[in-house]
């Protein structure tokens, strides 16, 4: 069974080229226009600004051109490849490539990159969101163990009881039982601080 998927619009979306003036700019300028896309060039850095994609030279491009880390583009991004030399397409890769085109560039090819590089983006993102919030969930799992550990110790009392302490004095006020592992372990933390004064 396939899913139905919706014809891309990208019309009223800006796109930046980052690559010396050249023929390619130009190709890649006339198929944006086609679909809508405003596009602006600049070379060799990025300027300040808000895109929607890059397009970027993987040939003559640099560290330091962006003014974010490799691979973490906070859009969509399309490596412009001329060169298969195995360090070129290296630092293409750690770029974070969502799609590619390679040079030179004809009179097609660029609504192809763009349909899959926002694919792409979209599915990485979703996977870095879901990432988050399990990193969080394993930090308040942390907190909960910890929280337990310590009625564990201050109580005297097996690792069941002293969650099961937890647990009520959660409910009892209306809170979380991650938020009040919190509440816990923050006293007994100045408790200490203050015994040890």
């Amino acid at each position: 069974m396939s899913r139905a998927h919706s014809t891309p619009n990208f019309d009223g979306r800006r796109a930046l080229i980052l690559h010396r003036p050249h023929e390619v700019v130009e190709a890649i300028a006339r198929q944006l226009g086609q679909v809508g896309i405003r596009h602006e060039s600049s070379w060799p850095d990025a300027p300040d600004a808000d895109f929607d994609i890059v397009f970027y030279d993987a040939d003559m491009g640099h560290d330091g051109q962006f003014p974010w880390p490799p691979g973490l583009a906070p859009m969509p991004s399309i490596a412009l490849i001329g060169s298969e030399a195995p360090g070129r397409l290296a630092w293409a890769i750690r770029q974070g490539a969502d799609a590619h085109l390679l040079k030179p560039i004809g009179s097609g090819g660029v609504y192809s990159a763009l349909v899959i590089a926002f694919d792409a983006f979209a599915r990485r993102s979703k996977m870095s969101d879901e990432l988050d919030g399990i990193r969080a969930r394993l930090e308040q799992r942390q907190l909960v163990a910890e929280a337990t550990a310590c009625l564990m110790v201050q109580g005297n009392v097996s690792a069941d009881a002293a969650y099961d302490t937890l647990r009520r004095e959660a409910m009892a006020a209306r809170l979380t039982i991650e938020d009040m592992a919190e509440r816990v372990v923050a006293h007994l933390r100045t408790a200490h601080v203050r015994d040890r004064a």
